[in-house]
């Protein structure tokens, strides 16, 4: 389904932070900044093991991820999916495309790349089931702005 809008790749790709959001078991939606890799069609976020979005996924698993171009909501991602848990995970830091996106962000929160995969262990994988998608050409230059 993504690779099917290179555009939604290329903003998946350039963006290094997203919202994920799950409900909880009482029903609430709960939302989070995380980091992300896009594998081909799927999302690929790493957690701590003991993490409200994990139990939020093990109850319901449809789950949503977005982002946006600006301020103003002139473009935005939205993309609805299925998330499960991932025990065979590579872990973070065995990942060569994480560790390009995200090592200095690692490093500068004070982490080895091992000491960070450590900690977010548990990987969960995101399969796309809708794309909602608009100005996606403002949120790849909201990236190329920021980045």
């Amino acid at each position: 389904m993504l690779t099917e809008r290179p555009d939604v790749c290329e903003a998946l790709d350039r963006a290094h932070i997203a919202h994920l959001a799950a409900v909880t078991p009482s029903g609430q939606p709960q939302t989070s900044p995380v980091w992300y890799l896009r594998v081909g069609d799927e999302i690929v976020v790493y957690n701590r093991p003991e993490t409200p979005r994990l139990r939020s996924i093990a109850g319901n698993d449809r789950v949503c991820l977005v982002l946006r171009g600006d301020r103003r909501a002139d473009g935005a991602v939205i993309i609805e999916g299925r998330a499960r848990v991932d025990a065979d995970m590579p872990p973070c830091h065995e990942r060569p495309e994480y560790l390009a996106r995200y090592e200095e962000n690692i490093i500068g929160m004070g982490y080895t790349p091992e000491a960070f995969a450590a900690e977010y262990s548990v990987g969960i994988i995101i399969t796309p089931t809708r794309i909602r998608a608009w100005g996606v050409e403002l949120v790849i230059s909201a990236e190329e702005a920021s980045g």
